[in-house]
């Protein structure tokens, strides 16, 4: 049996990891509030893709590698499978995506919000399962069913609320107390997984096929990096509320404009010139002394 670390770094790894799951939950947060003001289909599917991304991107994703640069076995060492680590990006993207879907399609319900949740914590749990798999070493692997159990169920609940949250709160204040509440419900559901989980180190030990962490920290760190610069461009180069409201009020004053405007008043005439000249009537002649000298 392997002797598992789970915080070799300390408390260095964890605290990054929440941090990385509170960020993206706050952003993915503010983009599921845009897709409920969106005007059109296009501008929800981006919302929705960025909210996507946010969530299962950088809140599971990302903060699952984060943890993971702290776990380590004795006696042997860890690489990773580029391919299946990759898989298990679009499984939390995707999961996460098809679930703002469902509930965001139509009126929120109990019936709609429970399948959203039960999809995406199942595609989470797939997630972090498959991002085990992913690890080489000289061992095998197992897991306590109970524990795999209660992660399974942890990530559903958790799920569950995310959406229900990404639905319904759009102050700042909630926003951020739901991002904090979320980050410690996926850092949870993370170690209790891990938690299951036991070695068995083989008895003839040999160099472990794949990619050592070092090869893809560089690229996945600057994939968050670039990930959360764009969401954060992304919210800020997008109108608000506020900004829409003003459009639509300059538009409205600019098309009424011309037909409710009260017509001139004519300048003041004190002395009657107006009145006595014939050169502001359109065709008429212009005046002669012989014609003002005639008699009747």
């Amino acid at each position: 049996m392997g002797e598992i670390n789970h915080f070799e770094y300390g408390w260095i790894t964890p605290a990054l990891s929440y941090a990385l799951s509170v960020l993206g939950s706050a952003l993915g947060l503010v983009c599921a509030g845009r897709i409920r003001t969106a005007t059109s289909g296009g501008q929800r599917a981006w919302w929705g893709l960025l909210a996507a991304w946010a969530l299962g991107g950088t809140a599971i994703w990302a903060m699952h590698f984060m943890a993971m640069l702290g776990f380590a076995v004795g006696g042997t060492r860890i690489r990773y499978d580029v391919p299946l680590t990759a898989a298990s990006t679009v499984i939390a993207v995707v999961s996460v995506g098809i679930g703002l879907w469902i509930v965001g399609t139509g009126r929120l319900a109990a019936p709609r919000l429970l399948a959203g949740g039960f999809f995406t914590g199942a595609g989470v749990a797939a997630m972090h399962y498959t991002g085990m798999a992913a690890m080489r070493l000289d061992g095998s692997f197992g897991y306590d069913p109970l524990r795999v159990t209660l992660s399974v169920v942890i990530a559903i609940v958790a799920a569950t609320v995310a959406l229900w949250l990404a639905m319904t709160v759009r102050r700042v204040l909630a926003i951020a107390a739901s991002a904090l509440v979320m980050g410690i419900a996926v850092n949870g559901m993370h170690f209790t997984g891990m938690s299951a989980l036991s070695v068995h180190l083989h008895e003839s030990r040999g160099p472990a096929s794949g990619t050592e962490v070092s090869g893809l920290l560089v690229p996945i760190v600057l994939a968050v990096v670039f990930g959360v610069v764009g969401l954060v461009y992304a919210l800020l180069a997008a109108p608000s509320d506020d900004d829409r409201a003003g459009a639509a009020y300059i538009s409205s004053r600019l098309d009424d404009g011309p037909s409710t405007a009260a017509p001139a008043e004519p300048a003041p005439d004190p002395v009657g010139l107006r009145a006595r000249s014939t050169l502001a009537q359109p065709g008429a002649q212009f005046p002669s002394r012989r014609s003002t000298d005639r008699r009747p």
